[in-house]
Protein backbone atom coordinates (compact mmCIF):
# COMPACT_ATOMS: atom_id res chain seq x y z
CA UNK A 1 0.00 0.00 0.00
CA UNK A 2 1.27 3.57 -0.83
CA UNK A 3 0.28 6.16 1.83
CA UNK A 4 -0.88 9.34 0.52
CA UNK A 5 -2.47 12.61 1.79
CA UNK A 6 -4.80 14.86 0.35
CA UNK A 7 -4.87 19.09 0.84
CA UNK A 8 -7.31 21.43 0.06
CA UNK A 9 -9.10 23.98 1.60
CA UNK A 10 -12.27 22.71 -0.17
CA UNK A 11 -13.62 19.49 1.53
CA UNK A 12 -15.80 18.78 -0.59
CA UNK A 13 -12.67 18.68 -3.34
CA UNK A 14 -10.78 16.43 -0.89
CA UNK A 15 -14.46 13.81 -0.78
CA UNK A 16 -14.80 13.40 -4.47
CA UNK A 17 -11.08 13.19 -4.57
CA UNK A 18 -10.21 10.28 -1.60
CA UNK A 19 -13.58 9.05 -2.89
CA UNK A 20 -12.24 8.46 -6.50
CA UNK A 21 -9.08 6.82 -4.63
CA UNK A 22 -10.59 4.59 -3.33
CA UNK A 23 -12.90 3.28 -5.76
CA UNK A 24 -10.15 3.53 -8.60
CA UNK A 25 -6.82 3.43 -6.62
CA UNK A 26 -7.32 0.35 -4.11
CA UNK A 27 -3.69 0.36 -3.51
CA UNK A 28 -3.58 4.11 -1.71
CA UNK A 29 -4.31 4.23 1.66
CA UNK A 30 -5.26 7.93 2.85
CA UNK A 31 -3.58 8.52 5.55
CA UNK A 32 -4.82 11.90 5.98
CA UNK A 33 -6.78 14.83 4.30
CA UNK A 34 -5.51 18.44 5.71
CA UNK A 35 -7.95 21.75 4.83
CA UNK A 36 -4.85 23.78 5.20
CA UNK A 37 -1.67 23.89 4.62
CA UNK A 38 -0.44 24.32 8.55
CA UNK A 39 -2.35 21.16 9.25
CA UNK A 40 -0.70 19.30 5.88
CA UNK A 41 3.10 20.01 7.49
CA UNK A 42 2.05 18.19 10.65
CA UNK A 43 0.51 15.47 8.78
CA UNK A 44 3.60 15.26 6.30
CA UNK A 45 5.80 15.26 9.23
CA UNK A 46 3.99 12.36 10.79
CA UNK A 47 2.98 10.18 8.66
CA UNK A 48 5.90 10.45 5.86
CA UNK A 49 3.54 9.90 2.98
CA UNK A 50 4.60 8.50 -0.61
CA UNK A 51 2.52 10.87 -2.26
CA UNK A 52 0.68 14.07 -1.71
CA UNK A 53 -1.95 15.19 -3.74
CA UNK A 54 -1.33 19.12 -3.02
CA UNK A 55 -3.91 22.38 -3.97
CA UNK A 56 -2.16 25.22 -5.58
CA UNK A 57 -4.72 27.30 -4.56
CA UNK A 58 -5.53 27.96 -0.81
CA UNK A 59 -5.49 30.93 1.63
CA UNK A 60 -3.11 32.33 4.32
CA UNK A 61 -0.49 29.92 2.58
CA UNK A 62 -0.88 27.77 -1.10
CA UNK A 63 0.63 25.13 -1.77
CA UNK A 64 4.17 26.57 -3.16
CA UNK A 65 4.66 28.13 0.12
CA UNK A 66 3.89 25.19 1.95
CA UNK A 67 6.50 23.44 -0.02
CA UNK A 68 9.02 26.01 0.85
CA UNK A 69 8.53 25.25 4.94
CA UNK A 70 9.67 21.49 4.28
CA UNK A 71 13.05 20.42 5.30
CA UNK A 72 12.69 18.11 2.16
CA UNK A 73 10.83 16.64 -0.35
CA UNK A 74 10.64 12.96 0.12
CA UNK A 75 7.29 12.36 -1.24
CA UNK A 76 6.19 11.84 -5.11
CA UNK A 77 3.65 15.19 -5.75
CA UNK A 78 0.59 15.62 -7.42
CA UNK A 79 -1.03 19.50 -7.82
CA UNK A 80 -4.39 19.70 -7.67
CA UNK A 81 -5.51 23.07 -9.43
CA UNK A 82 -8.34 25.25 -11.26
CA UNK A 83 -6.44 26.60 -14.42
CA UNK A 84 -4.18 29.16 -13.46
CA UNK A 85 -1.71 30.84 -16.23
CA UNK A 86 1.24 31.06 -13.72
CA UNK A 87 1.17 28.65 -11.90
CA UNK A 88 0.21 25.78 -14.54
CA UNK A 89 3.37 27.10 -16.73
CA UNK A 90 5.77 26.72 -13.62
CA UNK A 91 4.61 23.42 -13.11
CA UNK A 92 4.84 22.43 -16.77
CA UNK A 93 8.44 23.85 -16.50
CA UNK A 94 9.41 21.49 -13.35
CA UNK A 95 7.81 18.56 -15.10
CA UNK A 96 6.13 17.95 -11.94
CA UNK A 97 2.64 16.27 -12.38
CA UNK A 98 -0.30 18.16 -11.99
CA UNK A 99 -4.59 17.85 -12.51
CA UNK A 100 -6.76 20.16 -13.43
CA UNK A 101 -10.26 20.47 -11.40
CA UNK A 102 -12.76 19.05 -11.75
CA UNK A 103 -9.93 16.11 -11.53
CA UNK A 104 -10.99 13.62 -14.27
CA UNK A 105 -11.04 9.98 -12.93
CA UNK A 106 -8.68 8.40 -15.70
CA UNK A 107 -6.16 11.60 -15.60
CA UNK A 108 -5.95 10.11 -11.94
CA UNK A 109 -5.83 6.65 -12.58
CA UNK A 110 -2.58 7.92 -14.79
CA UNK A 111 -1.18 10.04 -12.74
CA UNK A 112 -1.01 7.03 -9.75
CA UNK A 113 0.06 4.80 -11.94
CA UNK A 114 3.20 7.20 -13.05
CA UNK A 115 3.75 7.18 -9.55
CA UNK A 116 3.83 3.64 -9.15
CA UNK A 117 6.06 3.01 -11.90
CA UNK A 118 8.46 5.85 -11.05
CA UNK A 119 10.67 5.72 -7.89
CA UNK A 120 12.29 9.26 -8.38
CA UNK A 121 10.47 11.78 -6.02
CA UNK A 122 11.17 15.15 -7.65
CA UNK A 123 14.51 16.57 -8.01
CA UNK A 124 15.68 19.37 -6.51
CA UNK A 125 16.59 20.44 -9.48
CA UNK A 126 12.83 20.67 -10.61
CA UNK A 127 11.66 22.77 -7.06
CA UNK A 128 13.99 25.29 -7.81
CA UNK A 129 12.82 25.70 -11.49
CA UNK A 130 8.84 25.47 -10.26
CA UNK A 131 9.80 28.35 -7.08
CA UNK A 132 11.85 30.71 -9.61
CA UNK A 133 8.93 30.71 -11.93
CA UNK A 134 6.27 31.36 -9.01
CA UNK A 135 8.59 33.82 -7.83
CA UNK A 136 8.80 35.71 -10.94
CA UNK A 137 6.52 34.42 -13.35
CA UNK A 138 7.59 37.29 -16.08
CA UNK A 139 10.73 36.68 -16.32
CA UNK A 140 12.30 33.30 -18.06
CA UNK A 141 14.16 30.67 -16.50
CA UNK A 142 17.44 29.51 -17.13
CA UNK A 143 16.53 25.36 -17.37
CA UNK A 144 13.57 23.69 -18.34
CA UNK A 145 12.74 20.04 -17.02
CA UNK A 146 12.06 17.47 -19.99
CA UNK A 147 11.21 14.00 -19.29
CA UNK A 148 12.44 11.28 -21.60
CA UNK A 149 12.01 7.79 -21.61
CA UNK A 150 15.41 7.13 -19.54
CA UNK A 151 13.97 9.74 -16.71
CA UNK A 152 14.08 13.47 -16.34
CA UNK A 153 16.82 15.89 -18.06
CA UNK A 154 17.39 19.24 -17.07
CA UNK A 155 18.08 21.37 -20.16
CA UNK A 156 19.42 25.19 -20.79
CA UNK A 157 16.90 26.17 -22.94
CA UNK A 158 19.50 28.48 -24.73
CA UNK A 159 21.06 24.83 -25.96
CA UNK A 160 17.89 24.19 -28.14
CA UNK A 161 17.66 24.81 -31.43
CA UNK A 162 14.20 23.44 -32.50
CA UNK A 163 11.80 21.12 -31.63
CA UNK A 164 10.16 18.86 -33.99
CA UNK A 165 6.54 16.96 -33.93
CA UNK A 166 6.46 13.30 -33.33
CA UNK A 167 2.87 12.12 -32.83
CA UNK A 168 3.12 12.78 -29.03
CA UNK A 169 6.62 13.07 -28.39
CA UNK A 170 8.71 15.80 -29.52
CA UNK A 171 12.61 15.72 -30.94
CA UNK A 172 15.09 18.35 -29.73
CA UNK A 173 17.86 19.51 -31.71
CA UNK A 174 20.58 20.68 -29.56
CA UNK A 175 23.39 22.83 -29.56
CA UNK A 176 25.54 19.88 -28.95
CA UNK A 177 24.31 18.43 -32.43
CA UNK A 178 22.59 15.57 -30.44
CA UNK A 179 19.06 14.83 -30.87
CA UNK A 180 16.72 13.94 -27.24
CA UNK A 181 13.36 12.62 -27.81
CA UNK A 182 11.45 14.46 -24.56
CA UNK A 183 7.48 12.87 -23.63
CA UNK A 184 5.90 16.15 -24.54
CA UNK A 185 3.81 17.58 -27.40
CA UNK A 186 5.00 19.64 -29.32
CA UNK A 187 2.01 21.67 -28.29
CA UNK A 188 3.20 21.67 -24.82
CA UNK A 189 6.83 22.42 -25.68
CA UNK A 190 5.13 25.61 -27.56
CA UNK A 191 3.66 26.37 -24.64
CA UNK A 192 6.69 25.85 -22.15
CA UNK A 193 8.96 27.42 -24.51
CA UNK A 194 7.27 30.61 -25.81
CA UNK A 195 8.45 33.25 -23.48
CA UNK A 196 11.87 32.20 -24.57
CA UNK A 197 12.03 33.37 -28.20
CA UNK A 198 10.61 30.18 -29.94
CA UNK A 199 8.10 30.67 -31.98
CA UNK A 200 5.87 27.78 -34.00
CA UNK A 201 6.92 28.31 -37.82
CA UNK A 202 4.97 24.64 -38.79
CA UNK A 203 2.69 22.65 -37.75
CA UNK A 204 5.69 19.98 -37.16
CA UNK A 205 8.06 22.55 -36.16
CA UNK A 206 9.08 24.93 -33.23
CA UNK A 207 12.29 27.13 -33.41
CA UNK A 208 14.74 29.34 -31.69
CA UNK A 209 14.86 32.73 -32.94
CA UNK A 210 17.91 33.23 -32.14
CA UNK A 211 19.15 30.27 -33.83
CA UNK A 212 17.66 31.57 -37.40
CA UNK A 213 21.02 32.34 -39.95
CA UNK A 214 18.86 32.51 -42.70
CA UNK A 215 15.17 32.88 -44.23
CA UNK A 216 15.04 31.98 -47.93
CA UNK A 217 11.94 32.99 -49.15
CA UNK A 218 9.03 30.65 -51.02
CA UNK A 219 5.16 29.83 -51.39
CA UNK A 220 5.80 29.53 -46.97
CA UNK A 221 9.78 29.49 -47.49
CA UNK A 222 12.23 27.58 -45.10
CA UNK A 223 14.61 28.21 -42.22
CA UNK A 224 18.21 27.73 -42.57
CA UNK A 225 19.31 26.61 -38.52
CA UNK A 226 22.62 27.52 -36.94
CA UNK A 227 22.93 23.77 -37.06
CA UNK A 228 23.10 24.10 -40.82
CA UNK A 229 19.43 22.12 -40.88
CA UNK A 230 16.39 23.80 -42.76
CA UNK A 231 13.21 24.15 -41.52
CA UNK A 232 9.76 24.80 -43.59
CA UNK A 233 7.71 27.25 -42.95
CA UNK A 234 4.09 27.03 -43.56
CA UNK A 235 2.29 29.50 -45.75
CA UNK A 236 -0.24 30.53 -43.00
CA UNK A 237 3.29 31.51 -40.01
CA UNK A 238 5.17 32.93 -42.38
CA UNK A 239 3.60 36.47 -41.51
CA UNK A 240 4.11 36.12 -37.74
CA UNK A 241 7.70 34.46 -38.41
CA UNK A 242 8.27 37.76 -40.71
CA UNK A 243 7.09 40.48 -37.92
CA UNK A 244 8.88 38.27 -35.09
CA UNK A 245 12.07 37.88 -37.09
CA UNK A 246 13.02 41.69 -38.55
CA UNK A 247 13.66 42.76 -34.64
CA UNK A 248 16.46 40.19 -34.40
CA UNK A 249 17.95 40.49 -37.84
CA UNK A 250 17.93 44.09 -38.52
Amino acid sequence: MLKAIIIDDEPYCCEILAAMLEADCPEMEIASICNNAKEALTAILQYSPDLVFLDVEMPRMNGFEMLEQLPAINFHLIFTTSYDQYALKAIRFSAIDYLLKPIDREELKNAVQKVKERIQIPLPQQLEILMQKIRQPSLPVNKVALPTIEGLQMIPVDTIISCESDDNYTILQLKSKKKMLVTRSLKDMEEILEQHSFIRVHRSYLVNLNEIEKYIKGDGGYLVMSDGASVDVAKNRKEVLLKKLLPYKE
